[in-house]
């Protein structure tokens, strides 16, 4: 029998160093998830590092993977019943990581799409993203009204794209995409379906389930829901296109920070009763709204008036998002008046937050596409957004009609 080994006398420099650190982990599970904060993992040996390289199982280097991020990304992936999700340190960099992956036949790394079919309504910086890192190196970027499945079917046969990217509600005028026949009609025409369902979250719809390829969600927002961290992930339907995710991660190296997943991990825990709340305070607000003589037109799909009231009813039982948008009748001043009246709405440059919050499209999320461009889109520079909190209703409704009476 061998006699155990003493360990060395170290100096006070090198105790400093290295006392305290990889003890053995407690048998009690802990009720959360542990942020761990190492760039790199240890092994007991060179044979099990070697090991650990070649199958690609466990933890090697942050790049790699985290179990804080692995946590979060597990939770994602069962909310949207996916084969696997990968996360990322932004809802921009997940959409550019799940376009890459969108167009790659057979998983392995691809450069970029050769042809994409755009949604016309989008997010102003995805527009720019795939004009300014797609079109400019060659890739074809045609833009549609999907929201039409005439259009859209017309626009596949037209085009034989690889990628088709909607956003399930869009921003910021809240047109409504029909998944499901969207899907069928990309499998037909061999194109995959990439969903940024940021705004309808899995509470309301789970693209996947209806026949999409990648769902993106800006984590930013409802995921962690509380204005304090930034991030984003994509999900996957089918484990070639999470094991081309997960590949093309590590060379991107955009990968979450262990705290800003721990942050958005904890905010899912209560999505659910965040969304349930929000709808219904936005309905309330959408209601209140279209009674006052200040407000031209009010955007909400949880209205009869909304072009697809009924598909949105259908797919979101009975639930239409926490957003508002309305068209402010009067001048710029007006509309300075408006918002600076504001004591509750704050003037934040993003959404689904627990605060309420109020954008004007034109300044902040679409400026970038400039007025003509934002009049094709039908984005007026007096174009308002509501974020609605978890407020009381009464408070918000009256904030909003003391500042809609400064106009």
């Amino acid at each position: 029998m061998s006699e155990e080994r003493d360990e060395p006398v170290w100096r006070l420099e090198t105790s400093l160093v290295h006392a305290g650190e990889r003890v053995a982990a407690p048998r009690a599970i802990p009720t959360t998830t542990p942020i761990y904060t190492t760039s790199t993992y240890l092994y007991p040996t060179l044979a099990e590092l070697d090991q650990a390289f070649a199958t690609g199982e466990g933890y090697l280097y942050a790049r790699y993977g985290n179990p804080t991020v692995a946590a979060l990304e597990a939770a994602v992936a069962a909310a949207e019943g996916a084969r696997g999700a990968v996360a990322y340190a932004s809802g921009m960099a997940a959409l550019h990581a799940a376009i890459l992956a969108a167009a790659t036949p057979r998983g392995e790394t691809a450069p970029q799409p050769r042809t994409i079919l755009a949604a016309r309504d989008l997010y102003g910086a995805t527009t720019v993203l795939l004009e300014e890192l797609f079109v400019a190196r060659g890739a074809t970027v045609a833009y549609a009204d999907l929201c039409d499945l005439d259009a859209a079917e017309a626009a596949l046969a037209d085009l034989r794209p690889e990628l088709v990217l909607i956003e399930q509600i869009s921003n910021p005028l809240l047109r409504v995409a029909d998944v499901a026949g969207l899907a069928a009609r990309c499998r037909a025409a061999g194109a995959r379906l990439l969903v940024d369902s940021t705004l309808a979250t899995p509470v309301l719809q789970q693209p996947l389930r209806l026949g999409a390829d990648l769902v993106v969600h800006s984590a930013t927002k409802y995921l962690a829901g509380h204005g304090d961290t930034v991030g984003g992930v994509v999900a996957a339907r089918s484990s070639l296109l999470h094991a081309t995710l997960a590949r093309q991660g590590r060379l991107l190296g955009a990968a979450l920070g262990p705290f800003e997943a721990q942050q958005v991990l904890r905010g899912m825990k209560t999505l659910a009763l965040r969304v349930e709340r929000q709808c219904a305070s936005a309905a309330r607000v959408a209601a209140f709204l279209t009674t006052h003589p200040a407000v031209a037109n009010v955007y909400y799909p949880g209205l009869t008036s909304h072009a697809q009231h009924t598909l949105a009813a259908a797919a979101f039982a009975g639930r239409f998002g926490g957003l508002v948008s309305f068209e402010l009748r009067g001048d710029a001043a007006a509309l300075q008046r408006f918002v600076n009246g504001l004591r509750l709405f704050l003037p934040a440059t993003t959404l689904g937050d627990i605060y309420s919050l109020v954008s004007v499209p034109a300044l902040a999320s679409h400026r970038d596409l400039g007025p003509a461009r934002r009049a094709e889109r039908g984005i007026a520079e007096n174009l308002v957004r509501l974020s609605v909190g978890i407020e009381a209703i009464e408070d918000l409704i009256i904030d909003l009609e003391t500042a809609l009476n400064m106009v």
